[in-house]
């Protein structure tokens, strides 16, 4: 009878000191500082949305579509970044979305680095131009 009073007890302090609690929840990441930076970078940066939509339309559908379709979904697409981000500028020491930081609009993506959804998704920072590599290897082949 000791032994299993001895063992319960023991049990009972060990999980008492373990954690109940998750350490790092899913929305830790997102703080008020981040939701400022992606404010900014979305005011300043979202017009990268005109020439990388045109690029894009290109890849996809031809020359005609992306100097035409690329350049007005560009704007519509930087129009969001900017509404979105002089919201979130304002609102930005405020968690607004469900109690949390995260951005208000519909992410896309794995990693939601680049990748733009084609169903008005938008990536929580705007694109970069240029070589874009996030990468640690490369596709050459050694002999």
């Amino acid at each position: 009878m000791k032994k299993i009073l001895v063992f319960t007890a023991a049990s009972l302090a060990f999980s008492m000191s373990a954690p109940a609690d998750i350490q790092n929840p899913p929305g830790a990441q997102y703080t008020p500082t981040r939701k400022l930076s992606r404010a900014l970078s979305n005011i300043l940066y979202g017009f990268v949305e005109v020439p990388e939509q045109i690029v894009r339309k290109t890849e996809a559908h031809g020359r005609k579509a992306g100097y035409t379709w690329g350049v007005v979904e560009g704007f519509k697409r930087s129009g969001q970044r900017l509404g979105y981000g002089f919201l979130e500028l304002v609102t930005f020491p405020f968690p607004t979305n469900s109690g949390t930081f995260k951005p208000r609009y519909r992410q896309c993506g794995r990693d939601n680095r680049i990748e733009m959804n084609p169903t008005q998704g938008l990536s929580e920072f705007p694109p970069e131009l240029g070589f874009e590599s996030y990468y640690r290897y490369t596709r050459a082949q050694k002999y």
